[in-house]
């Protein structure tokens, strides 16, 4: 499930698809994000004191399921490109937390594989 908040912005058709293609994006190159609930946050930086260009915030967090806990944030001064940043940096996280779990998997596998190997030693 896919959520979309606006925080100080107006809600927009144009912005809910294209997170929403994104979104959908990731969930086809890693289908164990189906069965997480995906938080999208879009939020809009203005000081009413100083001058200056409005700046966009994008918060991707992704609860349940096998990717829990994992959030990513950027912002931009175009919200679109900070969408961008946002989905790329989740595709990294998203890689890296599959190594994380393989890596952990290969060291257990040795370990247990070392102390097999010790008791047969000791055995001799």
């Amino acid at each position: 499930m896919i959520l979309i908040k606006f925080k100080s912005i107006e809600k927009s058709e144009l912005a809910r698809d294209a997170v929403t293609s994104r979104v959908e994006a990731l969930r086809e190159k890693f289908p164990n994000l189906a069965e997480s609930k995906i938080q999208v946050t879009l939020e809009m930086e203005n000081s009413p004191t100083q001058p200056g260009p409005d700046y966009f915030k994008v918060k991707l967090h992704v609860s349940g399921g096998r990717y829990h806990g994992i959030t990513v944030q950027k912002a931009n001064a175009n919200s679109y490109v900070a969408l961008a940043e946002v989905i790329d940096h989740m595709l990294e996280r998203l890689n890296r937390f599959g190594d994380r779990r393989r890596v952990k998997n290969r060291a257990q596998a040795r370990r247990i594989s070392r102390q097999e190997f010790e008791q047969r030693r000791r055995a001799i």
